[in-house]
């Protein structure tokens, strides 16, 4: 009996899975034709696909699967965006994407708490929480958006760059307020601040050795003798940084985001793969990462709470409005203009405030605090998801609008 459930499940997992890949494939085609972020179409294509609507995918948000796909996924659609950023660019803003990952994220989650507390009446270290919740910016949505709309580089990797960065800090600002709220800990600056460093410097040495390896072992002329299996290297690199960081504390999201800038730029290591190979490994890198895109963002519209988010929708819509128009252009105008060295353009600064998406890494942190009781979950989840739903409907459909307005695209080479 056992095994005929098992059996069952199975089926349906599959199932589910081949809904996801046919509708995702024609959503690609669709935002293709409409010139548009796919990540948009599948958000709202899986929202009707919910257990609310057709009922095509009904995967839990707290099951093992939801987990390991939003888990894997992110991990490889960062891999793949920190492997399109240039060391060159990247030593121009790297002061800028430093304070605006760490300073700017207190700085969009306190004027959000504020804005909750007084707009939707909860108590401030619930305010706090949703503050901090949703002040990440979201790779997962940024990377795919970047790679169809040709911004100017800089701008582009500085704004993805800092939402590779910034999950650390959300999520150790998170669970220091929950340990708060729950009564479990206290708020200490210093510990804070010990942690965060702490956990980005092992992500990124993690994400830096096992990419020096991983690129040797696919491009080095003597001892690379893994370049054949290049895509299949990279992607068991992908969950060995992810898994060696998780192991020593550290940020595995960040881990992953810098093994894909060091196998990006191993040119700079006197590495060089043969084209035919480097050819194959992009092709299997870009195939990849647009099914997990399709996955992640289908589950993601799949598990929106229709009846949760009616409950504090007027007062939700206020709050992230105030997010997106109040919170990040004062989090942008305050940490770009500390960088003088990169010397930004009004234009630029403007075109980073658009640019903030809210999705999978706040997703994932209102669904743990949901799982976990925490004081004001479900209004935290609730405003999550209207965050999610704003940003990635508004904010990504338009980015290439805006950016055309603003002077900052360039002709694709």
């Amino acid at each position: 009996m056992e095994s005929s459930v098992a059996v069952e499940t199975a089926k349906h997992a599959l199932l589910v899975f081949g809904y996801v890949w046919v509708v995702g494939i024609f959503c690609g085609i669709l935002a293709n034709k409409l010139k548009i972020p796919d990540v948009a179409i599948f958000l709202l294509v899986g929202m009707g696909m919910g257990p609310s609507q057709l009922n095509l995918v009904d995967i839990p948000m707290d099951s093992a699967l939801n987990q390991g796909i939003l888990i894997f996924g992110s991990c490889y659609i960062l891999y793949d965006g920190g492997a399109s950023l240039r060391l060159k660019v990247l030593k121009e803003v790297w002061l800028t994407i430093t304070v605006i990952s760490t300073l700017g994220l207190l700085i969009t989650a306190g004027i959000t708490a504020v804005a909750a507390y007084f707009i939707l009446g909860v108590p401030f270290i619930v305010a706090l929480l949703l503050g901090a919740t949703i002040g990440s910016t979201d790779p997962a949505t940024l990377i795919p958006v970047f790679r169809t709309v040709p911004i100017k580089d800089r701008v582009a990797q500085t704004v993805m760059s800092e939402s590779a960065f910034n999950d650390a800090m959300g999520a150790i600002l998170t669970f220091t307020l929950l340990g708060i709220a729950m009564g479990t800990g206290s708020f200490d600056l210093g510990q804070t601040l010990y942690a965060l460093v702490k956990e980005s410097f092992l992500g990124i040495l993690t994400g830096a050795v096992v990419g020096v390896v991983t690129a040797f072992l696919i491009a080095h002329r003597r001892i690379g003798f893994l370049a054949e299996y290049s895509s299949v290297v990279s992607l068991l690199a992908v969950v060995g940084s992810y898994m060696l960081a998780d192991a020593l504390h550290s940020s595995g999201f960040m881990a992953v985001f810098v093994l894909g800038i060091v196998l990006g730029n191993k040119d700079a290591l006197g590495l060089e793969m043969k084209h035919d190979e480097a050819e194959k490994m992009e092709h299997y890198v870009l195939t990849t990462a647009m099914i997990w895109r399709m996955f992640i963002f289908i589950l993601l519209g799949a598990q929106v709470d229709f009846a949760l988010m009616n409950t504090y929708l007027v007062g939700g819509v206020v709050v992230v409005t105030i997010f997106m128009l109040v919170a990040r252009p004062a989090t942008v105008f305050a940490c770009a203009k500390l960088d003088k060295r990169a010397n930004w353009s009004q234009n630029e600064m403007l075109f980073m405030c658009w640019t903030r998406e809210t999705g999978v890494i706040p997703g994932a942190l209102a669904g743990m605090l949901v799982g976990m009781k925490a004081p004001g979950a479900p209004i935290i989840a609730s405003i999550t998801f209207i965050a999610i739903l704003m940003t990635i409907l508004i904010q990504a459909t338009t980015t290439a609008w805006v950016g055309k307005k603003l002077g900052l695209l360039v002709e694709k080479g």
